[in-house]
């Protein structure tokens, strides 16, 4: 299948919102890449979009299989734009320190999860507060990482440095 192409034949911003609305519901292109906003598309070598980045920081890197991984930033923008707990998973204080250092998020310490989320999804990880503090790949669907005691819920690739 081929992907929809800007006036240069490549995947432009307005394709690249559309796939971020279909992985994380309607809103979210618009609320990672605005259109007033400045973005700059690092492309590979045959000019397929590799990661998108804002002046904040990189925004999302596009895999081969089509989706996003979240950056920091584009947590944080996707934190600000959908309905709580959409593709969050909320962990408490005592997870909070280990969490914003990388390390993983354990079912057993999860106290709420978005009831879309499945194994493989992009998730933001929150303290109970309402903090973003990290973002990664979910590991578990939201049913297991509710009913689990054990096991990896999130695997953590970005945290957030505490302020």
């Amino acid at each position: 299948m081929s992907e929809p192409a800007d006036g240069n034949g490549q995947t432009g911003l307005p394709n690249l919102r559309t796939i971020a609305d279909y992985q994380f519901g309607a809103g979210a292109g618009e609320a990672l890449f605005p259109p007033t906003e400045s973005l700059t598309i690092k492309r590979t070598t045959s000019g397929r979009p590799q990661q998108v980045h804002a002046d904040a920081g990189r925004l999302v890197s596009f895999g081969t299989d089509g989706r996003f991984t979240l950056g920091l930033e584009g947590g944080r923008r996707l934190h600000d734009a959908l309905e709580h707990p959409a593709y969050r998973v909320v962990v408490d204080d005592e997870s909070e320190p280990f969490v914003r250092d990388e390390k993983n998020v354990f079912a057993k310490f999860v106290l709420e999860v978005g009831e879309e989320i499945r194994p493989g999804d992009e998730v933001l990880v929150v303290h109970e507060r309402g903090e973003l503090i990290a973002v990664g790949t979910a590991q578990l669907g939201a049913d297991a990482i509710e009913d689990f005691d054990t096991g990896v819920a999130v695997a953590v690739r970005e945290g957030a440095p505490a302020e």
